[in-house]
């Protein structure tokens, strides 16, 4: 998934998409683990994806909230 596609979602979207790929890359670990995974970039490129949803949602939070 793209960075502009998700800046285009909201921030409930974002959380959806949050869990849905945490709990994919918990699935992709314990398969890793097991020897099943054939390919571990299938996890590395999950991390990345929840670390730029988070990035994503801290930005709309911040820019949410009125200044002083």
């Amino acid at each position: 998934m793209e960075l502009k596609e998700l800046r285009e979602k909201s921030v409930e979207e974002l959380s959806g998409l949050l869990k849905l790929w945490r709990e994919t890359m918990r699935g992709l670990r314990f398969s890793a683990y097991a020897k099943q995974l054939k390919n571990i970039r299938e996890l590395r490129n999950a991390k990345k994806l929840v670390a730029r949803i988070l990035t994503v949602m801290k930005e709309k939070i911040n820019s949410v909230k009125p200044k002083k």
